[in-house]
């Protein structure tokens, strides 16, 4: 299922929910394909943030690190 396709169906759910309300299949669809958004915003930001430097003001270039990593 490509991202827009998964944001249609999620989109799909939420105005249905709105006006007549989900029935317990729906329901857990909705929350599947809402954590399958998520997961997929979570992979894009962190792989943008892993090909990230900072530059100083003298032309150094640093590589961003994970929180976890830092001392």
């Amino acid at each position: 299922m490509t991202m827009e396709d998964l944001i249609r169906r999620i989109n799909e759910l939420a105005h249905k929910a709105k006006s007549e309300g989900l029935t317990e299949d729906e329901t857990k669809e909705r929350d599947a394909l809402r954590r399958q958004y998520l997961d997929a915003i979570k992979r894009n930001l962190t792989a943008q943030l892993d090909n990230t430097y900072i530059v100083t003001p003298d032309g150094r270039k640093t590589k961003l690190h994970k929180k976890e990593e830092r001392n």
